[in-house]
């Protein structure tokens, strides 16, 4: 990162609250954008603002669930009332786990899992592209997983939701391409997140079986998944599109 790659744009991330969408806030502030961030848990929003704010930089809070489309309008909204523009997004929330066999898991599960990953990263599209068009540019960066390229051993409804996810990025970059706005996805491999350090507390083998995988046999921290996000974001990946990068350790290459 130049230092200021993100300098003057205005940027909403969801999942904003912890690990990889609160390491994206920190980094996106810092190299010089103004963010919007989204999540269902305020308190922590306010926190992480708050040290946007004290550092110098520029935040504003959305609360909501990416999977109610009215929490997201508004977050949309924010941004624009705010700071006049939306120029990026990192649709970043997501929810999944390890868990039974296909035929053993309960529906409740599988629909929690497609609306978070994939019905919220749809609601963010639709009230997030309108705004972009207006502007005749934009870029949006959606997070996947290596669970979007291959059987990783999660939940299936899991790994479908992920490969959803790319079929949208790909679907909605072909679609609005021509009016200037870029989408692509990161295919995010283990990252050592509040949830992931939780599973291995419960489970401590997980972390090595995690990681066996990878090229580069360990987690990511969320700050090399949000390094990504932001060069995808800015206008130094300008002829990137419809792309789908990994930032996995090499998992997806072996």
């Amino acid at each position: 990162m130049d230092g200021n790659q993100l300098g003057g744009k205005t940027i909403m991330i969801t999942g904003a609250s912890s690990g990889i969408g609160a390491a994206a806030a920190r980094c996106f502030a810092a190299d010089g954008a103004a963010v919007v961030l989204m999540a269902r848990r305020k308190e922590k929003l306010e926190e992480i603002a708050a040290e946007i704010r004290a550092a110098g930089g520029r935040a504003e809070l959305a609360p909501g669930d990416v999977t109610d489309p009215e929490a997201v309008e508004r977050a949309v909204a924010t941004a624009v009332s705010a700071f006049g523009r939306l120029d990026g997004a990192f649709n970043n929330a997501g929810w999944g786990s390890i868990g039974p066999l296909l035929h053993e898991t309960d529906d409740a599960v599988y629909e929690q899992i497609m609306d978070v990953n994939v019905r919220g990263v749809w609601n963010c599209l639709k009230y997030q592209l309108p705004v972009m068009m207006a502007q005749g540019s934009g870029s949006v960066v959606n997070t996947s997983s290596t669970a979007g390229a291959f059987a990783t051993g999660a939940l299936a409804p899991y790994v479908a939701a992920k490969h959803a996810v790319l079929g949208l990025t790909r679907a909605a970059a072909a679609e609005y391409g021509s009016h200037g706005i870029r989408i692509n996805a990161l295919m995010v491999g283990s990252t050592r997140t509040e949830l992931m350090e939780a599973a291995i507390r419960a489970v401590p083998q997980l972390e090595q079986a995690a990681s066996a995988r990878a090229i580069q046999p360990r987690l990511a921290e969320p700050i090399e998944v949000a390094r990504a996000a932001a060069w995808l974001l800015s206008d130094q990946a300008s002829f990137i599109t419809g792309g789908a990068v990994p930032v996995d350790g090499g998992a997806s290459a072996i």
